[in-house]
């Protein structure tokens, strides 16, 4: 700086305030030109700070701008950023050794503060008129100062790591830095916040606007971890700022930087609060309130609650500019969903603080749900059709679906059409109606269900809330929803229904089987008529052995107890028992639904068709091709005497007959051969079990033959479960003392056999069983001729004792079970990847045209079936007589003395037999 220079500024510091304010015109500019030409940062200061403190409080509004900040402003600026630059450079060699070095930083933290304070002169300058000035007269101002303040918290958030341990050096003029920056963005807040626009406001002003809230919001990226209360006072006035003029900047603002901002610091400081809300728990510190971590916990919880609202506020006012943040709005709510129960994946924190949390980040979601419900990209997002989501996600997945339910009763029409209908146009996006959202994303949380998670449920009567699975949270929710559906909305609802019905997975399709039961029962009556013949004729299609047939059937199994008894005799009308076909239909359909005229019409029917096919099966000599036939008449007999709570008389006697016919044609060695017989002789032991008290003791010997063979065989698990309900009947009954020698001793034999068995599905049935048939029978002496060994006696003991033997832990069965889960989910979808793949043929053409030609017919069975029926009837007699000889059925009294003489008369009656057989 020259030596005239010089002088002048020695000069001007003599100078009081009245000389400068008569120089001000002369002097001013010459100070402001020596500020640009300053070369040193000393200079530089020395300058800004005697134009500032002598002769700014001169200076009109009018003249700000143009005659003083728009040209000392921005070199001071310069100079503060060279300096922090130089700063940056210089730090590595610090050290407490090195003490000039230490002094030149030093030197220039103290510069920084010293232009910190010239700017903070400025806005108390300002802030003195009584009227607030235009934007447009301060305009260099808040650029200026949002720039150096930046540059000043950033430095001060990274000083750990740029001082490296020498930080304690230069610590007071680094905390006294961020404390004038600190007062000086306060002062600089509270001037903005009396500058005012209005409507016609020029594009530079608008442009000064933006620039500030665009600013203030690149500071709170830089403050957050600074100072709490700094952080959220900017926040506050960034969002001030952007609804005060909102009309003037809404299209100008970078509305998704904004909300990106809001939703990342909520996550940082919900995720804040749940790891120290995890390190209290651990240390076991709840109870003391007065802790730095649970001070510190309600700290963040507070920003936490702040930054929610923070974030729901903003949406709901600049919703339509935030269209393309839905995704990660989406994001945002299954994150903080994930972290609360009945998540699996939710970490366990204390009661008290995990109430706090829900305040402050779970409770705002439902308003943060109401501001994006209207939102069609929200919608388009949420319904997506091959969302894939991560395994933890897919529950809150499916309480968001809920949630968005329950909120579109207060939404206006083209709101509940946006959700519920789903796209209708190929230039749509797609997205799935709601209804069958949420079906599909029940069905993707296979574990929740399993374990089970559990929601709370809905206050009725007063009463306090009680704890439901997810099923039964979803069935109510779903059930209200339907009850306020638009009738434009229905169809759509009703195709649904169908479509879940028919999908694979069991427990999703029983769901929207409840649902579907409640639109019938909530509609009328013709309505509910119209949806059972759906069901009927849809049931009457499918293959018997098919996923969707089960599924339709459980369903017609409820609907019929809806109909009014007029309509249910129309179904029977439309689905007359009487032809073969239709009792596809009535084998799913429980007797005791039906009206009592009702009911007496479709036994009769059932049984004098059944009866009918057993005929021309018997006349046509017992052709296999025909068997098809008698199964498909059985299971419509053996759901008539299952539908009511015991068989009526006009049903009992034709029912018994047929089944004593049918036991005396049964041939155990054809079921190895002809699968079609095995289901024939699983229906017998169905029916036989629910008619055991009027069957004769020899038809029910002849049954426990014809099982014992089975068991040998070691048939399909099915037939095998309907042999252990069988047996399990025959408790109910008393033997008589002529048939107890016959029936007794294979019963022990048959229960020995099956609860020896290795697989865990027939032992745990044999179990029960034998357990209902210990309880009911008085023929105890068969209880412990069938415990044949200790280790089945054991396992009996400890089932009737219901002792556990071995209880797998939670984290071991939550393992578990998400294994399952994608096992079970690639079944069902190979299940319905294979579900067009149906014999176009009814089944009972195609059986016929795959079985062997049929045997010689004779009278009654073949030659072969006859030799095999007499030598089953004795050997069985011979055993029951070696178990008596033995003292293995539990008989004090001795052999009979003519005993002996009778086994002779046997052994030539066999020798006989086989000299016969040689020479024939």
């Amino acid at each position: 700086m020259s030596q005239t220079n010089t002088s002048l500024l020695d000069q001007v510091v003599q100078w009081n305030q009245e000389t400068c304010r008569q120089q001000l015109k002369a002097v001013l500019p010459e100070l402001t030109a020596l500020h640009q030409k300053s070369d040193s940062w000393n200079d530089h200061i020395r300058i800004l700070k005697i134009i500032t403190d002598m002769f700014l409080p001169h200076v009109g509004v009018s003249e700000l701008e143009d005659e003083c900040f728009s040209k000392i402003l921005p070199k001071a600026e310069a100079v503060f950023h060279s300096m922090m630059a130089e700063l940056m450079d210089q730090v590595g060699g610090l050290s407490s050794q090195n003490t000039e070095l230490c002094a030149l930083l030093r030197n220039i933290l103290q510069g920084l503060m010293q232009i910190i304070d010239a700017l903070s002169t400025c806005v108390r300058h300002v802030g003195s008129f009584e009227d607030a000035p235009d934007l447009d007269a301060i305009r260099s101002l808040p650029t200026c100062i949002l720039k150096v303040l930046r540059e000043t918290f950033q430095h001060c958030k990274d000083s750990e790591v740029v001082y490296c341990g020498r930080l304690s050096l230069v610590a007071d003029l680094l905390q006294g830095l961020f404390k004038d920056a600190y007062s000086l963005q306060k002062s600089l807040l509270e001037l903005l916040d009396r500058v005012s626009l209005d409507s016609g406001a020029s594009e530079e002003e608008v442009s000064d606007v933006v620039a500030v809230i665009h600013s203030l919001l690149e500071i709170c990226s830089v403050i957050s971890d600074l100072d709490v209360a700094l952080h959220a006072n900017t926040w506050k006035f960034l969002i001030k700022q952007s609804l005060k003029y909102q009309s003037l900047v809404e299209e100008h603002l970078h509305h998704q930087d904004i909300s990106s901002s809001l939703r990342d610091n909520l996550l940082a400081s919900f995720h804040s609060c749940v790891e120290l809300a995890e390190q209290i728990r651990h240390a076991g510190l709840q109870e003391s309130k007065q802790s730095p971590e649970y001070k510190l916990f309600q700290k963040s919880a507070k920003m936490c609650r702040f930054f929610a609202n923070t974030l729901v506020h903003y949406i709901k006012e600049f919703k339509f500019f935030l269209t393309k943040c839905c995704s990660s709005f989406h994001q945002l709510y299954l994150q903080i969903i994930s972290t609360f129960p009945p998540s699996l994946c939710a970490p366990a924190l204390p009661t008290a603080l995990s109430e706090e949390l829900k305040a402050a980040a779970l409770v705002p979601m439902d308003a943060f749900l109401l501001q994006l419900v209207p939102l069609r990209p929200f919608a388009e997002v949420v319904l997506q059709q091959d969302l894939r989501l991560r395994p933890e996600h897919e529950l809150p997945q499916c309480l968001l679906l809920v949630s968005i339910m329950g909120q579109l009763p207060c939404q206006p029409e083209e709101v509940l059409q946006l959700w519920f209908t789903g796209s209708e146009f190929s230039e749509e996006t797609p997205r799935l109606p709601l209804h069958r959202a949420i079906f599909t994303s029940f069905r993707r949380c296979h574990t929740e269900r399993n374990v089970p998670v559990l929601l709370p449920g809905v206050m009725l009567k007063g009463q306090a809330q009680v704890q439901v699975t997810l099923h039964q949270h979803m069935c109510v929710q779903l059930c209200a929803s339907v009850a306020v559906l638009p009738p434009v909305c229905l169809p759509v609802l009703e195709r649904c229904l169908v479509d879940v019905v028919l999908q694979a997975d069991t427990q999703t399709a029983l769901l929207a089987a409840d649902v579907w039961c409640f639109t019938a029962r909530y509609g009328s009556a013709e309505l509910c008529l119209h949806h059972v013949v759906l069901i009927a004729q849809l049931v009457k299609v499918c293959p018997a052995e098919c996923y969707q047939s089960l599924h339709l059937g459980l369903l017609l199994k409820r609907m019929v107890f809806l109909m009014t008894p007029n309509h249910q005799m129309e179904l029977v009308a439309q689905f007359p028992p009487s032809e073969l076909e239709n009792l596809r239909v009535w084998h799913h359909v429980l007797l005791r639904a039906l009206s009592q005229e009702t009911r007496l019409r479709v036994q009769t029917e059932i049984l004098d068709l059944t009866q009918k096919v057993l005929t021309d099966w018997q006349n046509g000599g017992h052709k296999l091709g025909q068997v098809d036939r008698v199964n498909v008449v059985l299971l419509s007999l053996l759901a008539a005497l299952r539908g009511q709570p015991s068989p009526e008389e006009q049903c009992v006697l034709p029912a018994v007959k047929i089944v004593t016919q049918l036991w005396s044609r049964m041939s155990p060695d054809q079921l190895q051969t002809q699968p079609v017989l095995r289901c024939t002789l699983q229906l017998l032991l169905s029916i036989s079990a629910a008619l055991v008290k009027n069957i004769d003791p020899q038809v029910i010997c002849q049954a426990l033959l014809c099982l014992d063979a089975v068991v040998a065989q070691k048939c399909a698990d099915p037939l095998l479960l309907a042999a252990l309900e069988f047996l399990s009947s025959l408790g109910k009954i008393f033997v008589p003392p002529d048939s107890q020698s016959q029936i007794l001793p294979r019963l022990s034999s048959l229960f020995g056999v099956l609860l020896a068995d290795t697989s865990w599905l027939l032992h745990q049935h044999a179990l029960e069983a034998f357990s209902y048939f210990a309880e009911n029978t008085n023929h105890e002496e068969v209880i412990s001729q069938s415990l044949c060994s200790e280790e089945t006696k054991t396992k009996v003991v400890s089932y009737l004792s219901k002792t556990v033997n071995a209880e797998e832990d939670v984290e071991s069965r939550l393992q578990r079970l998400k294994q399952e889960t994608l096992v079970i989910e690639q079944h069902n979808e190979k299940l319905e990847d294979n579900k067009d793949h149906v014999p176009s043929k009814p089944a009972a053409e195609a059986a016929a045209d795959s079985e062997p030609c049929p045997k010689k017919a004779r009278q009654e069975t073949s030659a072969e079936e006859e030799y095999r029926r007499y030598m089953q009837a004795a050997e069985s007699a011979l055993k029951a007589l070696q178990a008596l000889t033995e003292g293995k059925a539990d008989t004090t009294a001795p052999p009979p003395p003519w005993l002996e003489s009778r086994l002779q008369e046997l052994q030539t009656l066999i020798a006989h037999i086989s000299a016969a057989r040689l020479t024939s």
